[in-house]
Order: C-alpha cells, then structure tokens, then sequence
C-alpha cells in the first residue's frame, strides 16, 4: 500500500514538530540530546508503561560504577557516643556496567495512512511520539527479564526476547549472588509430590523466609512478579473448588496478592517465573550525554524509522532484597515425583 498524500503531509508536520521539540536543524540525520530533552524524553519512555514507572530508570555519569540501592528498607535510624550516625546506602562490590544500545521503532505506511485518515495533525503526531516511546519503554523490560548476554552484533531471530542485547536482572542476580535465585520449584495442593508446595501462597512464603535477607523480610516495599501461567493455574484451582462468593472472591484476587504482599504480572515475564522484590530494587540505566535519535521517512523500505542510541545497562539495587525462582511446575497428576532440586535450599515440604 502506498503512503497516502494526506499522511506524508502529517509525516512532514510531524518531522517538524520533532526538529522544534529537540532543537535541532533536521531530525533525519542523527542528533545528540540535551540534558532537558533527556529529562522529557525519560519521562515520556516512562509514562508508556505502566510498569516502566514503578521500577527505577536512572541516568548516571559514569560507563562503569557502584549501583546505588536507591531505597535501602534497612534502619537508617540510631546513635554513635561523641559522634553522628550513619547508614551505608550502598552495597559493596555491586557494580554496573553499560553497552552501546540502539533501538529502531519501525511504523510501517499502512499503519500512518490508517492514523492519517482517521484523526486530526495533533492526534497524528501523539501517535507517532507514543508509538516510539512505548516501543523503547517495553523493549527495555523485555530484555530486563530474557537478557543473559552481550553480543557484539545481536541476533533477534535467534534471540527474539533480547536475550543477546544485554544481561538483565535475573541475569545479574545469577552471576554475582547466585544463592538468590532457586532454579526451579513445584506446585501440588494434593501436597503428594516430595519437595512441593501445596499452593503460590506457601511456595512466596518459604521464598521470602529462607532466601530474602532476614533485615527485609518485613519490608512492606517487597511484591510478588509472577508468571501469567502460573496465576491462571492458580485460579482455575480455586474456582473449581470454590464453593462460596468468598472463596470466588479470593480466587479472583490472587492476580493482585500472594501470600499478603501485592502481586504484578509485568509485561513480558516469563510465563512460570516468580521474583520477589521491591519494584525499585529494579533499575534501567543510561548514561548521561551518551543519547542520540534519528526520525526520518524510509522510502525504500515503505516506513518511518524512530532511532535511539545510548549507552544502556540494567541493576539490581540490593541482591539481599531479591529473590526469585526461575521455573515453576504445576502437578496435575497424583502420581507422586522426585523431589525437585532447589539449588542450595530444599523447602519443606507444604
């Protein structure tokens, strides 16, 4: 399908609006940001998701550093004889690191000329602007959760959730505190299979108590990121069983608590994952002065192409705050199995 005349218009007064909003000459050819475009540019990334605005995307100075726990949840409170108190908010030898990062959100012409005939040059260029911003925000919590390394040039066929971008959180966890991530558990409420847990409730219970540190256990900041897979198991076992409004009522709202602490289902979790952790303790970093974009009508690729490049890197704030379970099985079968490895730790059984 052929751009049609009135959105190339649109693309025009678009590209214009871009080249005032950045102050820049030709926002076709690559332009670096100034530190209040980044300032805007980070607020608009984070109000596309939803979830991007609860975990931390941070800008810092340096490629290298120390990660900073920006919400410690320990006591900060105390006294020192002929002197001041004082908390480390730090967490020796946890360290970031960054790598070049270059996002492409892609719109293709028949999807401009739908916008183009459908609304008005403002509501065009609000969904040109969305569109690129929320491709970067949701691009950045895919590879959080899949990325296990960093490939000199990536391969998105083969790796199609990030996996070679960048090392994402759980990633991070694994290669500096591994005692914090178990790599697999199993569910069964018959309580039948050895090493099993009878429901999420217990399973986030003994996650918390044997592999969270025990100074924020009681952090009220600590929610539950679990798998689609394993809350809709969860729930059609509940509703089955379910005999009264208030067992329906409490089967309907595990979505959003598990073993009283408050539940998310963030976008592009793995499906039969569980973590633990202060939304916070989660953080996307770029380095200041290291953003650059592009926008620019491919012709001969029929699209309009929207380029970001940064100097991008993800961390984890407190490894002793985390904690987190890399696959989770649902036993439907009676037939009792082994007992699952837990790595370091074996539960009792529930």
């Amino acid at each position: 399908m052929s751009l049609s005349a009135l959105a190339a218009q649109y693309i025009e007064q678009y590209a214009n609006n871009l080249a005032q909003g950045y102050s820049t000459g030709d926002p076709s050819k690559q332009f670096s940001i100034t530190p209040v475009i980044e300032t805007k540019l980070r607020q608009a990334i984070l109000e596309s998701d939803a979830f991007l605005r609860m975990i931390s995307l941070l800008q810092v100075d340096q490629i290298k550093g120390q990660v900073i726990d920006v919400g410690t949840g320990g006591l900060l409170t105390g006294r020192v004889k002929d002197g001041r108190h004082r908390a480390k908010l730090g967490h020796g030898g946890n360290t970031y690191e960054l790598t070049e990062t270059d996002s492409c959100a892609c719109i293709a012409w028949t999807t401009m000329t739908q916008w183009a005939n459908s609304g008005k040059p403002g509501e065009f260029i609000k969904l040109m602007n969305n569109a690129a911003t929320r491709a970067f925000a949701l691009d950045m919590l895919r590879i959080g959760w899949h990325g296990q390394s960093i490939a000199e040039t990536t391969d998105s066929e083969a790796h199609p959730n990030g996996e070679d971008v960048n090392k994402g959180w759980l990633q991070i966890v694994k290669e500096k505190q591994a005692e914090q991530v178990l790599v697999n558990a199993k569910i069964d409420h018959t309580g039948q299979t050895s090493g099993s847990y009878k429901n999420l409730d217990a399973l986030v219970n003994d996650l918390v108590n044997t592999t969270i540190h025990e100074v924020f256990i009681e952090d009220a900041d600590l929610v539950v990121l679990v798998g689609r897979d394993l809350v809709s198991a969860e729930q059609h076992r509940l509703l089955s069983a379910a005999d009264t409004p208030t067992e329906h009522k409490a089967a309907q709202s595990l979505a959003k608590t598990i073993d009283g602490k408050h539940a998310y289902i963030p976008p592009f979790f793995k499906k039969n994952q569980i973590v633990v952790t202060p939304l916070k303790n989660l953080q996307v970093l770029i380095q200041k002065g290291t953003q650059w974009r592009k926008a620019r009508n491919e012709e001969d690729r029929k699209q309009f192409e929207n380029s970001f490049l940064r100097m991008e890197g993800y961390a984890v704030g407190n490894f002793d705050k985390f904690a987190a379970i890399e696959a989770v099985d649902i036993i439907t079968s009676a037939t009792p199995v082994e007992e699952v490895n837990h790595g370091e730790s074996t539960p009792a059984a529930a």
